[in-house]
């Protein structure tokens, strides 16, 4: 009977705002001591969804069939949002656990490490177009195409947020691709054909570059439930389309916050977030840190370097594969050395490092204006 109470409650709470100051009579009364005033309550400095539910979405066979011209991109799209939808699956059925192994850097791996890895693995060396791979856990591209018909070079971290997968935080895949014609080294991350961005939360939602912009694509579910008629579940539909990314935002995601002690100018950007009463969301992961801007439609994620505390970010890996869909949805980058895009910086090396900043166009310019150019 409590249990019904409260979802009555919830229900009736935007009518009882409205229409009356006391609480419903069948609340028991609150003490004088315990009641909220003025200076509590809901933050005024939140931002939630607008989004209304559509009558329809459209599949993503439609949306990447109108929306991405070559079919051998569109095959490794759909090749990748398989992948991710079976790390779905394993997230959902695996614990968090050492594995007892090692990567390239001498950090210990997760059991999810290693499951989401090799299911990338496995779909690379399955896929028709795929011609090579590299992961952030083993940062060397290696062969995976046994009959020499591929076109496509694929990086990928399998799960980035290692460190707060534990916490059951959300955690992502992050997907580059680069055609045959540059392969990798050499490359820029401009030269990517597309790019994709899952996000494991509560859903599974992945950003995709397409022709004409970016477009989200959300897992197993539709309007009216996930299952179908048969008992399977629908796999892709397209939550929304041609994302755009706000020049201005007040939301603000500050990695790297050690390097204030030697940036003066990020300790400068820290403050003017702080004193113009911006919204802090930080959560320490990389894909959810930045994968908001595209649901709120602004936001910036700052990471710049310094001696004491060194950029960690990896170009290829993640930067790249990020800076393609922001800059698609009218957003902007910085390499935090230069002030130019973090797509036009060289891939010299597999496990490149790199600085960024990355989100709302004219927060990206304040951040090159105090940060990289010291005003």
């Amino acid at each position: 009977m409590i249990f019904n109470r409260v979802v009555v409650l919830a229900f009736m709470a935007p009518s009882v705002a409205a229409f009356s100051t006391q609480a419903p009579s069948f609340l028991p009364k609150v003490a004088e001591s315990t009641r909220l005033y003025g200076e509590y309550g809901a933050s005024s400095t939140s931002f939630y969804t607008t989004t209304e539910k559509q009558a329809t979405y459209a599949s993503s066979t439609e949306i990447l069939e109108a929306k991405m011209a070559d079919p051998k991109v569109r095959q490794v799209i759909e090749d990748m949002l398989e992948v991710c939808a079976e790390i779905t699956d394993a997230l959902r059925t695996s614990l968090v656990t050492v594995e007892g192994t090692e990567n390239e850097f001498g950090d210990s791996q997760l059991s999810v490490d290693v499951i989401a890895d090799q299911l990338m693995w496995d779909a690379c060396e399955s896929s028709s177009v795929i011609r090579e791979g590299a992961s952030e856990e083993d940062p060397e591209v290696r062969n995976t195409d046994k009959k020499d018909e591929g076109d496509f070079t694929v990086c990928w971290d399998p799960l980035d947020g290692s460190s707060i997968v534990d916490n059951n935080w959300a955690v992502g895949t992050i997907v580059g691709v680069w055609p045959k014609s540059t392969g990798l080294i050499g490359a820029t991350g401009r030269d990517q054909v597309t790019s994709l961005v899952a996000l494991y939360g509560p859903r599974t939602t992945v950003l995709v570059a397409l022709d004409d912009g970016t477009y989200e694509f959300t897992y197993g579910c539709t309007p009216d439930g996930c299952q179908l008629e048969d008992g399977s579940f629908y796999p892709w539909i397209v939550s929304r389309s041609k994302v755009q990314i706000a020049k201005d935002s007040k939301i603000f995601s500050p990695g790297n916050l050690r390097s204030a002690q030697e940036v003066p100018g990020y300790k400068k950007l820290v403050d003017h977030w702080l004193e113009n009463r911006y919204t802090l969301r930080y959560s320490g992961g990389l894909v959810p840190d930045i994968f908001q801007q595209f649901t709120k439609g602004m936001g910036v994620f700052a990471n710049p370097t310094s001696k004491e505390s060194p950029a960690k970010l990896r170009l290829a890996f993640e930067a790249a594969p990020f800076g393609l869909l922001v800059e698609k949805s009218g957003g902007k980058s910085s390499d935090g050395v230069t002030g130019g895009s973090i797509l036009d910086v060289k891939i010299e090396g597999v496990d490149q490092r790199c600085a960024i900043c990355i989100g709302s166009a004219n927060e990206v310019d304040r951040f090159n204006d105090l940060v990289v150019n010291g005003k």
